[in-house]
């Protein structure tokens, strides 16, 4: 993986931290907009980390394909992704 193991291992955390302050605000029995806020949230976060995966890629693997067949693969592989980025 290319992208900032630093900064996207810390973010992780942060998002590991949010689900389990949501873990206990359903064990207390929270106020479900209150609940959907703070997975509404979470989930943002986790989008920006998987952006920022991505975007290593594109810097790191695609730039760096070795020949035009494995470009190819590399695309196909985004555009894959990007699909799936589309329907969540």
């Amino acid at each position: 993986m290319k992208a900032d193991h630093t900064k996207v291992k810390r973010q992780l955390a942060i998002a590991k931290g949010q689900i389990d302050g949501i873990t206990k605000m359903i064990d207390h029995d929270a106020y479900c907009i209150d609940v959907s806020n703070q997975l509404l949230a979470t989930i943002a976060l986790l989008k920006r980390v998987n952006n920022e995966v991505i975007s290593a890629h594109l810097r790191g693997c695609v730039e760096n394909a070795k020949d035009q067949a494995d470009l190819d693969q590399k695309i196909k592989e985004i555009n894959a992704i990007l699909e799936r980025m589309s329907k969540a």
